[in-house]
């Protein structure tokens, strides 16, 4: 009786922990265009990276983690280069012409872009549903951002599908790595090797844009550095580790909808109706591919 209670307590506290991690990434998008009203793209990416490696380094230091092995490093890299400077870098690009409710959309098709490449990646051999799910969520996508823009993809959309990619890349290989050590210690030591690229593109950053400092500036770049980057994917991969996966998986199907919601609730920004449509389109692809694999 004892260690049911237990592992139903565990799995409570994963649940909520994980449950955390979704509503800190959902957050995100608004965070950025909060900051965008005192920052460059540029600048923002950059001191976004630095105020997350000082976090990172902190944890780090704090819980004398040793270095990885030197055959990690090129996996650390590779989740560097996806998700601590390509993803933030392209969808703050994108987010200076698309709304966050119209990048929610479009980055809604992570978790089964992230899914599909891994499963090239892996060689693993997932069923026809689950290519015929993949494919449809991202004929939603397509239309949408097609209809959204006029009959051509934007530049802001360009960005938004090259995040796609990268992140889950950085995804694809990050997971990899958190069979290995940790998933924070994933996080944070690709936030550490980072830490001299993000200085130079702050000092670089910081002459180069104007700065305009404002509340929610200041509380846009507080939270992507500490809530989105660095924290959120703490909560996330203990929340994970406690219940598994798949089940976490399933939570983060809500955070293109919270997204929806923090764009409007924050941002004051007006939806149209293809866009909780679309959203609950991608949604429904996604939840096929977690249930066919």
């Amino acid at each position: 009786m004892g260690g049911r209670s237990e592992d139903q307590a565990g799995n409570r506290s994963g649940t909520v922990l994980a449950l955390l991690g979704v509503v800190a990434f959902s957050l995100t998008f608004p965070a950025t265009a909060w900051g965008l009203e005192s920052f460059g793209p540029w600048s923002f990416v950059a001191l976004r990276s630095v105020l997350a490696a000082v976090i990172a380094a902190g944890f780090l230091l704090a819980g004398r983690v040793p270095l990885p092995s030197r055959a990690h490093w090129a996996g650390l890299a590779v989740v560097a280069g996806g998700v601590v400077v390509g993803f933030p870098l392209l969808t703050t690009l994108a987010l200076q012409t698309s709304t966050t409710s119209h990048a929610a959309v479009v980055v809604g098709l992570l978790p089964l872009t992230t899914a599909a490449l891994s499963a090239l990646r892996t060689g693993a051999r997932p069923p026809r549903a689950f290519w015929a799910a993949a494919v449809a969520g991202a004929l939603v996508v397509l239309v949408f951002t097609l209809a959204q823009s006029g009959g051509a993809p934007s530049a802001g959309d360009a960005y938004l599908f090259g995040a796609l990619l990268v992140c889950a890349a950085g995804y694809t290989e990050g997971g990899r790595l958190a069979r290995l050590m940790p998933g924070w210690q994933v996080i944070g030591w690709a936030l550490v090797l980072c830490l001299p690229l993000a200085l130079a593109g702050s000092a670089l950053g910081l002459a180069a844009e104007p700065v305009h400092l404002t509340w929610h500036g200041a509380a846009g770049l507080v939270w992507a550095a500490a809530g989105s980057t660095f924290l959120g994917l703490y909560v996330w991969y203990r929340g994970m580790a406690a219940i598994g996966a798949p089940r976490a998986s399933q939570l983060q199907l809500a955070q293109p909808l919270l997204t929806l919601v923090w764009s409007v609730a924050l941002l004051g920004e007006h939806l149209s109706p293809a866009t909780p449509l679309a959203a609950g389109a991608v949604l429904v692809c996604i939840t096929v591919t977690q249930r066919v694999k």
